[in-house]
């Protein structure tokens, strides 16, 4: 039996209810365009509510045994199992997912998953000396309270999954606002999953709603403690604005324009594998994906004739078939979005060595060579199948293109002398670089973040632990203090 029958509402308080807007959200495949679902949105009462509903549910839910918040995150892992096909049925029609994308997606939660049940019991206080003679100080770890989380469309169960689980693993209580395009995958699924685990109602709400509508008011509402947001940098600039004017803690992982540097001594066959993985895996969808394919020139020749021929070996087309491994962008938008930037690029003297059509949401990959850095299609996030290759002659110039943009998310660079490989990594500005790999790497114990306007934070292990609790110092004064001369 399919268990996201009937997940079209609100969920708050454990029912599932209409929302109060106007609103209706249209949930449509981005392959074909068929509507997958409608959703009346929520409104401001709306997000009210689940706000409410969370904070007093925060009250018990955050003094509930650590050992029954690891088995309900346990159980949440053991649905997600159980319902695998489904998820992936859902990504691949509702976020355009391949089947190997859906798939690495959902292995990606559960290793998160398992992780998060290791919270509760990981919540460590400790008692260090004091300087006044006698006194004792403890710090304690507590949960925040509420949590206002806002998910992305391009890997939206895992995305949630990374904030809401930690969260509830930490005795926190959530309200998850999903981007519009994949209200399933990106919410109410998980508070269906939540719901089987048997979590207390109140402690996961989700609302679905359009940002102009709720977006604001759900950033600056009074009851949560911090907002967890993953997305754009501009829309991220903005709720950083928002949540700092209430001086709010923020969870913010943005943008990134990634670069892969190839150096001269690189394996060439290995670096265009892993730059193929990196760039085109969900159709560049990604914000650790390769923006910028940086080479040096002595190999570059090769370089550029090997890639193309692995990218055109790429399937592009319907997700649903299970050997495509380019589907479609999440709208159309995107790729109107694209094709400006190429097309100015090609007009400041970019070549063509590979070029892809575009079809509705779909676009074919476009490979481009001699691309400069200051081009449009290197300068800004491309978020798609195009692939700009800039040619290098030294280290130093390398490094100068690496750390030019705003951005600092993830990176990657490939050479046969590790050390040099290190060298060069620890002076890149970034959160995230891989050596002799590529730039999309997620683990659920290693510090997941960005620098500059990537974000602020780090996700995964005993960095988001961090991030998602508070401590509190309590001394205890074991015998009389002196106070003179006050008394």
């Amino acid at each position: 039996m399919a268990i996201l029958e009937g997940v079209d509402k609100q969920y708050i308080n454990g029912q599932w209810t209409e929302g109060s807007s106007e609103t209706i959200i249209e949930d449509k495949n981005p392959f074909n365009q068929e509507k997958l679902l409608s959703i009346k949105g929520a409104s401001q009462e709306d997000v009210d509510k689940a706000y409410k509903t969370a904070e007093k549910a925060a009250e018990s839910w955050g003094k509930e045994m650590p050992q029954k918040r690891a088995e309900i995150v346990n159980n949440f892992h053991d649905a997600i199992v159980d319902n695998k096909e489904e998820l992936i049925e859902w990504l691949i029609k509702e976020a355009g997912s391949s089947r190997v994308k859906a798939e690495a997606e959902i292995q990606i939660s559960l290793g998160i998953i398992k992780e998060a049940a290791s919270f509760p019991s990981r919540m460590h206080g400790y008692i260090t000396n004091s300087r006044v003679p006698h006194k004792e100080n403890r710090v304690y770890r507590r949960p925040l309270g509420v949590m206002g989380i806002i998910s992305p469309w391009n890997f939206p169960l895992n995305l949630s999954i990374r904030s809401v689980v930690t969260a509830i693993a930490l005795g926190n209580t959530v309200v998850l606002k999903p981007a519009s395009q994949t209200p399933i995958t990106g919410a109410l699924a998980i508070a269906k999953l939540f719901e089987i685990a048997g979590l207390p109602k109140g402690v996961c709400n989700a609302v679905v709603g359009k940002g102009s509508d709720i977006g604001d008011y759900f950033v600056e509402h009074e009851i949560p403690k911090l907002i967890s947001f993953t997305g754009s940098t501009p829309v991220g600039r903005n709720i950083g604005k928002l949540a700092g004017q209430k001086l709010k803690r923020m969870a913010l992982e943005l943008g990134g324009n990634n670069v892969f540097v190839a150096m001269e001594d690189a394996d060439v066959d290995q670096a265009v594998k892993a730059a193929l993985y990196g760039k085109f895996m969900h159709q560049g969808q990604i914000c650790m994906s390769i923006n910028r394919i940086v080479v040096h020139e002595s190999i570059a020749d090769e370089f550029v004739e090997k890639f193309v021929e692995g990218t055109k070996k790429l399937k592009v087309g319907n997700p649903q078939d299970k050997e495509v491994t380019i589907g479609p962008l999440i709208d159309s938008k995107q790729v109107e979005r694209i094709n400006e930037d190429l097309q100015k690029s090609i007009d400041a003297g970019a070549k063509v060595v590979l070029e892809g059509k575009s079809d509705g949401a779909l676009m074919h990959p476009t490979v481009l060579d001699h691309v400069t850095d200051d081009m449009p299609i290197a300068a800004n996030e491309i978020f798609g199948p195009v692939a700009p290759i800039i040619r290098f002659k030294s280290n130093d110039e390398a490094l100068t293109i690496a750390n030019s943009q705003d951005f600092g998310l993830s990176g990657a660079v490939h050479t046969k002398d590790v050390e040099k490989g290190l060298q060069f990594a620890s002076k890149v500005i970034t959160g995230m670089i891989h050596i002799n790999d590529q730039t999309v790497n997620d683990e659920s114990n290693v510090p997941f973040g960005g620098e500059k306007g990537s974000g602020i934070g780090r996700f995964n292990g005993d960095f988001i632990i961090e991030e998602f609790t508070r401590v509190q110092w309590i001394s205890v004064q074991h015998e009389p203090r002196d106070y003179t001369p006050f008394a």
